[in-house]
C-alpha cells in the first residue's frame, strides 16, 4: 500500500503531470464559476486536451478539472447568487445571504477550505476503501436508488419551515415538469402537447440559472432602495477559515464529507443530490434550524464538503466496478476506455498505478484549488464594485449565453427568461424556488429507478418497499417520512399546548 501511495505521487509530481494538474485546476475552476457549466460539462470541454496525453497525465488532468469544478460553482453562487453547478445550488441559500451582509470574503474561506476538506476525505477514503465501498454500493438495485432519491425529497421541510405547504407545492409543481418529454423506459412522448420543443424535457440547467439569477435581477430591480446593500463598491477580500472557526463546525464538515463520499459512490446519484441531502441533514440537525437560509456559515460548510466529497465518492465505482458513478465519471471512463485502460475489478490488480494516481492528483488539486480560487475570486469580485444598473445587465448577458452555450439552442433561453420570471412571482407569493428545482433535478431518478424496481418486482408496488425483499428501502423510506413529517407534527404539538 505504502508503494502504491509512492507512486502515485510521484507519476503526480513530475514537472510535466503537475503542470497539467495545475492548468486543469484553473479551467475547472474557471469552468465552475461560469453559469450554466456543470461539472460533467466542463469535463467534456477539457477532454479534447485530454486525447493528445499518456493516460496516466490524462487522468489526472481531467481529475483535476472535475474536482476544481464543483469549487468553483461556489464562487458566483456566493457573489451573484448564481450556482456554477447544479451542485453549488444549496450554496446560495446562506452565501449570498452573508455577500449582502457584507461578509462575502468570508464566505469564499468557507467554500474553499470545506471544499478542499471534503475532497481529500473522499480521496483517502477512495484509496483506502475502494473495493470494499464498490462491494457495498454494488448491492444497491433501483428500489435502494430510488429510496436514496427520495431522501432527498425531504429537504423540503427544511427549505422555508414558515411556509411548508407552499414548499411542498414547488416541491410538486418540480416533480411534475420533470415528467414533461420523453419517458424514460418507453421512450414515447409525454406532456408535450405536440411540441418539439418539450420532446427533450425541461432542461435543468437553463431553469436553474433563470430561478436563480433572472429571478435575482428582477427582484433588485423591482426593489431599487435594497440596490445598496448588495455589497457593491466593496473590496471583497477572501478570508480562509481559521482552525478555531473549522474546529466549531468539525461536526457539520464530518457528517457532510461522510455522506457527500457514500452518495458519490452510488452509480447515478452525484453531487447534487449530496449537496442537498448533506444541508438538510444538517437543518434537521440543528437546535436553531431557524438560522439556515440567512447566512449560516454551516450552510456553505455542508454544501461545499458534501459536493466536492462525491467527487471522490464517484471515483469508486468507476475504478473499481467500471460502473461511472455520475456523468462527469462517466466521460473520464471513455477517455481512459479509448487509450486502452481496463477499468473494473482487474484495474487495482493489473493496473494499480492509475488508482494511486487518481489519488494523489485529488490529493494535489484540493491543495492547488484553494489558492487558484482565490486569485479567481477576487477577479469575480471586482464585478461587485459596479454599480447594479450594469451589474444586473451583465448578469444577464452571463445567464443568457450560459443557457444557449448548453445545447447552442435558443430555446434553452427562452426557457431561462420563462423560469426568471416564473422564480420572481413564486419569491413574490413565498413558493420556493429551491424546492423546485430539487424536485426537477431528483424527479426523473425517482421515477426511472421505481419504475424499474416494480418491473423486476413483476409489476408489485408492495414488494420493492417490503421489508423482507428490500429492507435497505423499507428504512430510507421510513426515514424520509418522518422527515417530512416531522415539522408539521412539531407545529400541530406546539399549538394543542400552546
Amino acid at each position: 500500500m505504502l508503494e502504491l501511495l509512492i507512486s502515485g505521487f510521484q507519476i503526480v509530481l513530475a514537472p510535466v503531470t503537475f503542470a497539467f494538474i495545475v492548468a486543469g485546476t484553473v479551467l475547472g475552476v474557471i469552468f465552475g464559476a461560469m453559469p450554466g457549466v456543470s461539472a460533467s460539462m466542463a469535463v467534456a470541454l477539457a477532454l479534447p486536451f485530454a486525447y493528445g496525453m499518456e493516460p496516466l497525465i490524462a487522468i489526472a488532468f481531467l481529475t483535476a478539472v472535475y474536482c476544481a469544478s464543483i469549487t468553483g460553482g461556489g464562487i458566483t453562487a456566493i457573489l451573484f447568487k448564481i450556482p456554477g453547478t447544479p451542485s453549488n445550488a444549496p450554496t446560495t441559500f446562506d452565501g449570498f445571504p452573508m455577500a449582502q451582509r457584507g461578509e462575502a470574503g468570508r464566505a469564499l474561506g468557507i467554500s474553499l477550505v470545506t471544499s478542499a476538506i471534503g475532497g481529500i476525505v473522499a480521496a483517502i477514503a477512495m484509496f483506502l476503501l475502494s473495493p470494499q465501498l464498490a462491494a457495498a454500493a454494488i448491492k444497491f438495485g433501483p428500489a435502494e436508488l430510488f429510496a436514496v432519491s427520495f431522501l432527498g425529497l425531504s429537504v423540503l421541510t427544511a427549505l422555508d419551515s414558515d411556509n411548508v405547504v407552499k414548499t411542498m407545492i414547488a416541491g410538486l409543481i418540480g416533480l411534475f415538469l420533470a415528467t414533461i418529454g420523453m419517458d424514460p423506459l418507453l421512450a414515447m412522448p409525454r406532456l408535450t402537447f405536440g411540441s418539439q420543443i418539450l420532446l427533450s424535457g425541461i432542461e435543468m440547467i437553463p431553469l436553474m440559472i433563470g430561478m436563480f439569477a433572472i429571478t435575482e435581477v428582477l427582484k433588485q430591480t423591482h426593489k431599487p432602495s435594497k440596490l445598496e446593500n448588495t455589497g457593491s463598491g466593496d473590496k471583497v477580500k477572501t478570508k480562509l477559515m481559521g482552525f478555531k472557526e473549522g474546529w466549531a463546525m468539525k461536526g457539520v464538515i464530518t457528517r457532510s464529507a461522510i455522506l457527500g463520499t457514500l452518495v458519490g459512490i452510488l452509480p447515478g446519484a452525484g453531487a447534487t443530490i449530496a449537496s442537498f441531502l448533506a444541508y438538510t441533514t444538517e437543518v434537521k440537525l440543528s437546535k436553531t434550524p431557524e438560522i439556515y437560509g440567512t447566512g449560516a456559515p454551516e450552510g456553505i460548510a455542508a454544501s461545499e464538503t458534501a459536493n466536492n466529497a462525491a467527487t471522490g465518492g464517484a471515483m469508486v465505482p468507476m475504478l473499481a466496478l467500471g460502473i461511472p458513478g455520475g456523468n462527469a465519471a462517466a466521460i473520464m471512463m471513455s477517455a481512459l476506455v479509448l487509450k486502452g485502460v481496463q477499468v473494473g475489478p482487474l484495474l487495482i490488480k493489473t493496473q494499480p498505478q492509475y488508482l494511486s494516481s487518481v489519488f494523489a492528483s485529488m490529493m494535489v488539486t484540493n491543495v492547488i484549488m484553494v489558492i487558484i480560487s482565490i486569485w479567481i475570486a477576487k477577479v469575480f469580485s471586482k464585478i461587485l464594485k459596479v454599480p447594479y444598473s450594469i451589474l444586473g445587465t451583465t448578469i444577464i448577458v452571463l445567464a443568457t449565453v450560459g443557457s444557449f452555450a448548453l445545447k447552442g439552442n435558443t430555446n434553452d433561453v427562452m426557457l431561462m427568461a420563462i423560469a426568471g420570471v416564473f422564480g420572481f412571482i413564486l419569491n413574490k407569493y413565498k413558493f420556493s424556488s429551491a424546492a423546485l428545482i430539487l424536485g426537477l433535478v431528483l424527479g426523473p431518478m425517482i421515477e426511472a429507478n421505481l419504475r424499474r424496481a416494480v418491473q423486476l418486482e413483476n409489476g408489485s408496488l408492495m414488494n420493492v418497499i417490503s421489508p423482507s425483499g428490500h429492507p435497505i428501502t423499507t428504512v430510507l423510506l421510513v426515514l424520509c417520512g418522518a422527515m417530512l413529517l416531522f415539522p408539521i407534527v412539531s407545529k400541530l404539538f406546539a399549538k394543542k399546548t400552546a
